[in-house]
């Protein structure tokens, strides 16, 4: 798929909460084709210490209004610059790289989303919502104040919600909800992005009930393009790079996946 380098506008910067942001982005020209689950590269200008391009789901795209939106949540120099980001803006991006999601049509579907795990989500959420799926949701996050994002799924079908303090939704790890323990074989696939060790979980929930399920990896990825070798993982055909056969998994093809036995994964984690 042809990869593009663009300098995209800001057209506006949402603060979800203390340490999240929406970033809306838009071009003059049309931007090119992207699908849910691959992700783009941002190169951090006016950051001295960030020498790389950072990677970024691709969190949403409007066609019609030919926009795309990238969440970002600040851990460092060159996250923090892109939260100060202001309407005007020019930033500078790689995209579309990596494979996305397996769309599947006419099905039910759960989708799990771990902290910022859920960067990917909507843009999937959205697109199988008009294959005509019935989608289902679930966040999770330590506190209520963790959730992102939660109203918007809720154009798409149910979303539920876990907290490990309790303070919102099903009190817990999002491994441990209910729907996960007592309705998961209503569900046809899984789709999961967050930590590893809940997606570890996600995976072998899905294993034992012989449900499809696919993962999206947040290995560093410095280059997106194969060339740099950080984000490489173990696979039943030998290693892989992340950035050019992923970031989306089936997890019976990741090396040990199979076999986890993990009932839960705090969000610190």
């Amino acid at each position: 798929m042809k990869k593009y380098i663009l300098d995209l506008k800001v057209l506006s910067n949402r603060a979800l909460n203390q340490n999240h942001h929406l970033l809306e982005l838009g071009s003059d020209e049309p931007l090119p084709v992207m699908f849910p689950g691959q992700f783009a590269e941002v190169r951090v200008d006016g950051s001295p210490s960030t020498y790389l391009r950072r990677p970024f789901s691709i969190h949403r795209v409007d066609r019609g209004a030919n926009t795309m939106h990238l969440l970002i949540k600040t851990v460092g120099e060159g996250t923090r610059h892109l939260a100060e980001l202001k309407k005007n803006d020019t930033l500078n991006i790689m995209l579309p790289l990596g494979n996305g999601f397996t769309l599947t049509r006419n099905s039910e579907v759960l989708l799990v989303g771990g902290g910022c795990g859920v960067a990917p989500l909507y843009f999937l959420a959205e697109q199988l919502f008009r294959q005509g799926n019935k989608v289902s949701m679930l966040i999770g996050g330590r506190s209520a104040g963790d959730i992102l994002l939660a109203g918007e799924y809720r154009a798409f079908g149910n979303v539920y919600l876990a907290t490990e303090d309790g303070s919102l939704g099903e009190k817990g790890m999002v491994t441990a909800h209910s729907v996960l323990k007592k309705e998961v074989s209503s569900f046809k696939k899984i789709y999961c992005c967050g930590p590893d060790g809940m997606m570890r979980a996600v995976a072998h929930i899905a294993a034992a009930n012989k449900i499809e399920c696919e993962v999206s990896l947040e290995n560093t990825m410095a280059c997106g393009i194969g060339a740099c070798l950080c984000c490489v993982v173990e696979t039943n055909q030998g290693n892989q790079c992340v950035c050019t056969e992923g970031p989306v998994f089936d997890p019976l093809r990741l090396k040990n996946w199979s076999t986890a036995v993990e009932t839960g994964c705090s969000l610190d984690q």
